[in-house]
């Protein structure tokens, strides 16, 4: 089911989280801000001094609300996997919260005794929505556009067409890497490249220079992207960290906690393959096809 899928990677990481935390406080401002002029129940000012300080805790509040909110869901990412569901459930809950906050808020030193509390909440949920929900939208479908156009790009860049004469094969199959940006960062004969690691937000790529040296590159970019957009060219997903050279691999073997992978250097520790990417590294070994697709 959809909604339990794994939520993609781009909308958990640190500068998106803080990205979505700064737009959606911006636009909820300017929201509130057009809103408080037409409406007669709203309790924001500048003006009175009581309504002003009222106003300083509210909005005080609600960042500090939402900072909390999305460093626990930056850090619980490494504890569990967060569904769409879950993030669904995530951001409603920072909703709610902000709501109930403004509700105590508005029943306490604004409204009279009398008024219904149900009533203030069930305006302030609607409004909250509003002013929170939309540039949550907009930002995850801000990010989505991001990585995908990325993905594009890194699936086109092998199709460009050249006037220069052909080349040997391994030399016109490059391994090119772009970040987040669209910026091009890294290029590499598949000769020379061993694994690729991931790092939160970003990858590591493990490489040989021309001195036959291993390097490490890191660069702004999901793995998930990469595993997507060279899967026709000998990099295979091992687990949930790394992707590596199938051609470099030297050795395949079984231990009582799974299976893993030698490559021909030796300042490489052996990489682990789990289960769920088990048929897919043995395929290559085997002339056994994998039954089904990696669930990332």
């Amino acid at each position: 089911m959809f909604l339990n899928d794994k939520i993609p990677g781009y909308l958990l990481g640190k500068y998106q989280l803080i990205g979505t935390v700064t737009f959606s406080v911006l636009f909820a401002i300017v929201f509130l801000n057009i809103y408080i002029p037409f409406s007669d129940t709203a309790w924001f000012g500048l003006g009175d001094s009581v309504m002003f300080i009222l106003t300083l805790i509210f909005t005080a509040a609600s960042i500090l609300i939402l900072i909390a909110s999305r460093l626990l869901m930056y850090r619980s990412k490494r504890v569990f996997e967060i569904s769409y569901l879950g993030y669904t459930l995530w951001c409603i809950t920072e909703i709610v919260c902000i709501c109930l906050f403004y509700t105590w808020l508005t029943l306490e030193f604004s409204t009279p005794m009398n008024e219904n509390p149900w009533t203030t909440f069930g305006r302030s949920l609607l409004y909250g929505t509003i002013a929170l929900g939309v540039p949550y939208l907009i930002a995850g479908m801000y990010f989505a556009i991001i990585d995908k156009n990325n993905t594009i790009r890194l699936m086109n860049y092998a199709n460009v067409v050249t006037d220069e004469p052909a080349r040997p094969e391994s030399q016109t199959h490059k391994i090119t890497l772009f970040d987040n940006s669209g910026a091009l960062k890294l290029s590499l004969n598949p000769d020379n490249l061993y694994y690729i690691e991931s790092d939160d937000n970003y990858i590591k790529v493990w490489y040989t220079d021309s001195k036959g040296e291993l390097k490490q590159y890191m660069l702004r970019c999901r793995l998930k992207t990469v595993e997507e957009s060279f899967k026709e060219s000998g990099l295979v997903r091992c687990n949930r960290k790394y992707i590596v050279n199938i051609n470099k691999v030297s050795t395949l073997r079984k231990e009582s906690e799974g299976y893993f992978l030698d490559l021909d250097n030796e300042a490489i520790p052996a990489l682990p393959v789990t289960k769920t990417y088990t048929d897919i590294v043995l395929s290559y070994f085997t002339d056994v096809q994998p039954l089904l697709d990696p669930i990332d």
